[in-house]
């Protein structure tokens, strides 16, 4: 939440939306393609494993399988996150597609909690592998398919701001490496005689555990509610503090109702002067201004107003006020001043970061500090919470 300062650079950030049905046909022809490489690995992988006895190429076959379901599920998901909005869901069902990530996130879980108490089991009993020449053309095989899948996916991912393709993207080059470590034991295996098959069928399983986890940290969030993107809110901020008749923008507050669906509100500054007609088309104005440069990405829904008092003794007792606000270490912003002459009415917000220790104790000191310095005013400042840059 701090002010309206915001640069160009910023803006590059956050990648441009593309239009929705733009967007569903990227993510399903990308999906389906995993589908169609995952599928092919795993159906050949499963054919070497079970005729090599090696432990290590099934499960890799597993996750290859797993991989395929979970494009599978990115494109129910997409197909019903762009269902249009109605009456009962006005904000649409883009959430859906966080809803489908998890899913995803727990298939994964599922796969590397198996593949791992299989592994176990051959570690405990142990059984030679027979490696042929062709077994190890498919896991060579597999091992450039995933890294050339998984650059594609992931670059589309990020293009088209899709969280489950860029999870599928690097999922992808994981498996290359886990891949890669089967070819190895492999190859130790036929040139020393060492059987690595069950601990290396361990560690492809911890790496499954370890990508399942991460997958679903990052879902959970998005659910719960994350703070919006730095560079997001630094161009929302700058489309807005064009305006003329803005002196501060501040209080940018986006609720996700789906990775291209943001709707909120925000609080810009005027002079006291500014008559209701003038607000009422800034606010408009703000809207379709926001709207239209993010490409519907971003809805403004309420438009709040700070009056910035332009009186002179007003102008010093700002000045006053903020070199007390900002003396204290965790106050990353002052504003919303404004000064009631009738009624001795001071007011301003402030706002503390979360890593002060003690926010509240903070506030309350920050507010006395101010009362004393002006004892004929009533002091009445709002405790404001950071959530957005």
């Amino acid at each position: 939440m701090t002010g309206s300062a915001a640069t160009k650079d910023a803006e590059t950030d956050t990648p441009n939306p593309l239009p929705q049905t733009t967007r569903e046909t990227t993510i399903v022809r990308t999906s389906i393609l995993g589908i169609v490489t995952n599928a092919s690995l795993a159906a050949l992988k499963a054919a070497a494993g079970i005729l090599s006895n090696s432990i290590a190429i099934t499960l890799d076959a597993v996750n290859n399988l797993s991989d395929a379901l979970s494009s599978v599920i990115t494109i129910v998901g997409t197909k019903l996150a762009s269902r249009a909005p109605d009456k009962k869901h006005p904000m649409g069902y883009g959430r859906i597609e966080y809803l489908t990530a998890t899913v995803i996130a727990i298939i994964v879980l599922y796969a590397g909690v198996t593949s791992a108490v299989e592994s176990v089991d051959k570690v405990i009993s142990p059984e030679a592998p027979d490696y042929s020449a062709a077994a190890l053309v498919v896991v060579s095989a597999s091992v450039l398919a995933k890294v050339l899948l998984g650059r594609h996916v992931q670059a589309v991912g990020h293009r088209v701001n899709a969280g489950s393709l860029v999870a599928s993207g690097q999922d992808a080059l994981s498996d290359a490496v886990l891949s890669a470590s089967t070819l190895g034991a492999a190859i130790a295996y036929l040139v020393w005689g060492i059987s690595l098959e069950a601990w290396v069928g361990m560690v492809i399983s911890t790496f499954i555990v370890k990508a399942g986890l991460e997958m679903l940290s990052q879902t959970l969030g998005q659910i719960l509610g994350e703070r919006v993107s730095a560079g997001l809110a630094e161009k929302v901020k700058t489309i807005v503090a064009e305006d003329p008749t803005v002196l501060g923008v501040y209080d940018l507050v986006l609720h996700s109702y789906g990775p291209e669906r943001l709707v909120g509100s925000l609080h810009v500054e005027v002079p006291d002067t500014t008559s209701a007609e003038v607000i009422d088309e800034l606010a408009r104005r703000t809207q379709e201004r926001v709207y239209q440069r993010t490409d519907g990405q971003v809805i403004v829904a309420a438009v709040g107003i700070y009056s910035r008092s332009t009186s002179r003794n007003a102008s010093d007792m700002r000045r006053r006020v903020k070199r007390i606000v900002m003396s204290h270490d965790h106050v990353l912003q002052f504003h919303g001043f404004h000064v009631d002459e009738t009624r001795h009415l001071l007011e301003f917000d402030v706002i503390i970061g979360f890593e002060a220790p003690d926010r509240i104790g903070e506030y309350h000191q920050i507010v006395r500090e101010v009362e004393k310095a002006f004892p004929n005013y009533t002091v009445c400042a709002t405790l404001d919470t950071d959530v957005s840059d």
